[in-house]
């Protein structure tokens, strides 16, 4: 077998993955600094911070919804650069101060060029991964969003303690720059083919297909309800640490989190090259699931941390086993379709989870929600059954080799 073939950490599979994480960590280093921003520059009611957090995420979800479809023809290189650029150019209008509409607008503009520039980095790195490798690749690129998803709301955390908002926005417009830099490095082959079935497949008139991929659709489903759930400990966290009295604590969640993903992923990963999706998924969720219900009973740093853990396989591991699961039977032309159908279910339980649940906090209480949410993830169960993990079970076609 070419090696060349088969090689995963290639020089541009390294730079794509750089690329996404500055992306992902000025992502989560504003998701969990902006609303206390919204109440202290603009005295923002609790929905109103709740929906600058998350208007950001409905943003990334239309910049997906139409870039996955026409990337191909734009080409994958030059929509990377187009969304990085402007990416660093909406991050410096956090300096702006225009009143609470103005930085809705701008968390609204700057959600879209995440959801081009990743969309881009996504479906770079699927056509870069070795069709053999294709779990094992995803899980590795994934690891790029989990150490954000650490290392951000840590740094935003640690920024919001001892310095001032001008400079973690100083910091943020760094990093969308950093990521243009090295995002001008990465070579991309063009492929005639899929340009030319791209064009043909845009041309043919605006349906459904036209900007989701039917094959990646049960799968993003799932990954839909999981997120909403996720999304109860990405924005609420402080504010529950601060109910149990757990703030310094509270720090560390995202830090053993991200290192309970780091440490199962390569196992993950190749166990789903081998074995199938349903090895990784059933557990997952129902780690997940007893996750939130720890969560929901802390009272102490060691069972807060446990919980950490515990949504890190879970919720961590389903991430990049779903999106394996959405690209692996999609045609190489569809593949930015795919990329951006899993991310747009994606984002759409993280953007209007903190909003949704906004509501409910006033009548449950952070505990009772948690609790809520884990029973809530453990009944996704027999939705994963229904959408996908009966199919694959009569299949019993592995996620790798023949059938990418």
């Amino acid at each position: 077998m070419n090696q060349s073939k088969t090689k995963l950490w290639t020089k541009d599979f390294i730079i794509v993955s750089a690329v996404n994480f500055f992306l992902t960590l000025v992502f989560y280093l504003l998701m969990v600094t902006i609303a206390v921003y919204a109440v202290q520059a603009f005295h923002a009611s609790t929905s109103q911070a709740g929906l600058v957090t998350g208007i950001f995420i409905i943003g990334t979800l239309i910049g997906r919804l139409f870039i996955g479809r026409t990337i191909h023809m734009i080409g994958r290189k030059r929509t990377l650069i187009f969304g990085l650029i402007l990416f660093s150019i909406t991050t410096s209008f956090y300096f702006i101060n225009l009143g609470i509409g103005f930085l809705l607008f701008n968390r609204f503009l700057h959600g879209i060029m995440l959801g081009i520039a990743s969309t881009a980095s996504g479906t770079i790195i699927a056509d870069l991964i070795p069709s053999s490798r294709r779990g094992e690749g995803i899980g590795y690129f994934s690891m790029s969003t989990t150490l954000a998803t650490a290392i951000g709301p840590f740094i935003g955390l640690f920024m919001s303690e001892h310095t001032t908002f001008p400079v973690i926005f100083s910091f943020c417009v760094i990093l969308g720059l950093l990521s243009l830099f090295i995002g001008l490095l990465v070579k991309v082959p063009e492929i005639e083919q899929i340009k030319a079935l791209s064009s043909h497949s845009a041309k043919s008139g605006f349906h459904a297909s036209s900007f989701i991929e039917p094959k990646a659709l049960p799968i993003a489903i799932i990954i839909l309800f999981v997120s909403l759930s996720y999304s109860g400990v990405l924005s609420f966290i402080n504010f529950y640490a601060k109910e149990i009295h757990l703030v310094n604590t509270a720090s560390f969640f995202f830090i053993v989190y991200a290192l309970a993903i780091l440490i199962s992923r390569p196992f993950t990963g190749k166990l789903m090259d081998a074995k199938g999706a349903n090895y990784i998924m059933y557990p997952a969720i129902i780690l997940l699931s007893l996750g939130l219900f720890l969560l929901s009973q802390s009272q102490s740093s060691f069972t807060f941390l446990l919980s950490a853990i515990l949504i890190g396989l879970g919720f961590g591991n389903m991430q990049s086993c779903a999106q394996a699961v959405a690209i692996k039977r999609t045609a190489a032309h569809r593949l930015g379709l795919a990329t951006s159908t899993y991310f747009i279910f994606l984002d759409a339980g993280l953007g209007f989870g903190p909003y949704l649940l906004g509501y409910v906090i006033p009548i449950t209480g952070y505990a009772h929600l948690y609790m809520i949410l884990g029973i809530f993830s453990f009944a996704v169960i027999i939705l994963y059954y229904l959408l996908h993990g009966r199919v694959e079970t009569k299949t019993r076609e592995p996620i790798s080799p023949s059938s990418l």
